[in-house]
């Protein structure tokens, strides 16, 4: 394992060239929702990362307290990070699993400096912070606790229902910052699901949680994502899905077309080789121009999600960015710690005005047909 003079997607800003120190701590687990897998249990040296500038992503910066993901989903363009570690980016993507077990107490102090300006942090955009190490490891409350304390805006982009457990945190960090969350439902087919995203809750699952978000006052945008072609992409079932979407009561719905980058692509097209031959060719044509799917494909994939989206009243995302809410209820005595306004670094500043467009870093996808998020 390479910990010393890892770089690459994760330079953070005024920190050392080496991200991990060497005192990485290995662990396995006996039990069914751990077999198989290996937990690094490592101490960050930084956990705000920056994305590079030549990113297409329409975020600047990043918290990620894990690398790795066991929701194994076979297209996931994360997977080319692992290589970093000298691991590949098939089954070890999928049961190595990087902890970054400081993360809390070090977001804390990095949100403290005084080089931090209180930019908006998105998580969930390289691997998913609610997987299933997230159940053991508990980082997420330490993380929006920092977040909601020092008033700092964030989103965050899931496919785990372990989200609800941290709901009430959620709520409080909304009362006093710009919060989004995010759900990722690219289809409702069963059988297809448990073929490329072995790991992950069910669509179905997903969607619950999107019910009980919205009951609860989050109502979450949910990207559809990936649309896979010829396995997800018929109009029948972009229908189905949006309906379903729109039936759990989602803010907006924004589809995505799966994109193939090196390390994912070879890890994919394998997948393809074993459960549908007959479609290798089309997709080495499909994708013989790059990563992406052909613009004219993409357009018409999201032309189809946008007509469906107006006929349920489920809407495409501003922008392609996730929605942004805030929650008129004022902290009370059972909600300690909770100052509107709250400066970065935890100095009190004015709050704004709950209609103030939100702060966001500039847009990165101008003229792209649509988002690059999964």
């Amino acid at each position: 394992m390479r910990w010393d003079h890892l770089s690459g997607d994760e330079a953070a800003a005024g920190t050392t060239p080496a991200l991990f120190g060497t005192d990485a701590v290995t662990r396995t687990f006996d039990t069914p929702g751990f077999r198989g897998i290996t937990f690094h249990e490592i101490r960050a040296r930084s956990i705000i990362n920056r994305v590079p500038g030549a990113s297409r992503m329409p975020f600047e910066w990043t918290v990620n307290p894990y690398r790795g993901c066991s929701h194994a989903c076979v297209y996931c363009f994360a997977r080319k990070t692992h290589s970093y570690l000298d691991l590949d980016t098939g089954i070890d993507f999928d049961s190595q699993i990087v902890v970054k077990t400081n993360a809390p107490e070090l977001l804390r102090r990095e949100l403290a400096s005084p080089r931090w300006q209180g930019q908006h942090i998105a998580m969930g955009t390289n691997v998913d912070c609610y997987q299933r190490a997230e159940g053991r490891y508990q980082l997420m409350p330490g993380i929006l606790g920092a977040l909601r304390d020092h008033a700092n805006p964030f989103s965050i982009l899931t496919k785990g229902s372990l989200i609800l457990r941290d709901l009430e945190l959620l709520r409080q960090a909304a009362r006093v910052t710009d919060v989004s969350v995010a759900l990722s439902v690219g289809f409702t087919d069963s059988g297809l699901w448990r073929s490329v995203e072995p790991g992950t809750p069910s669509p179905e699952t997903r969607l619950a949680v999107c019910r009980t978000l919205r009951e609860n006052g989050l109502p979450p945008t949910v990207l559809m994502a990936p649309v896979l072609p010829f396995l997800s992409d018929s109009p029948e079932q972009l229908r189905a899905t949006v309906r379903a979407v729109a039936g759990a009561g989602a803010a907006s719905i924004t589809p995505l077309v799966l994109h193939l980058r090196p390390g994912a692509r070879e890890w994919y097209m394998a997948w393809l080789g074993r459960h549908h031959p007959h479609l290798v060719r089309r997709y080495e044509a499909l994708y013989a121009g790059g990563a992406y799917a052909p613009k004219w494909y993409q357009r018409r994939v999201t032309r189809q999600v946008h007509e469906f989206a107006t006929e349920f009243g489920c809407g495409p995302m501003r922008d392609g960015g996730a929605r942004r809410f805030r929650q008129s209820e004022e902290p009370g005595p059972d909600r300690p710690g909770i100052t509107p306004g709250r400066a970065s670094g935890g100095v009190p500043g004015p709050a704004r005005p709950h209609d103030a467009a939100p702060s966001r870093a500039p847009s990165r996808t101008a003229g792209n047909t649509q988002l690059t998020l999964l």
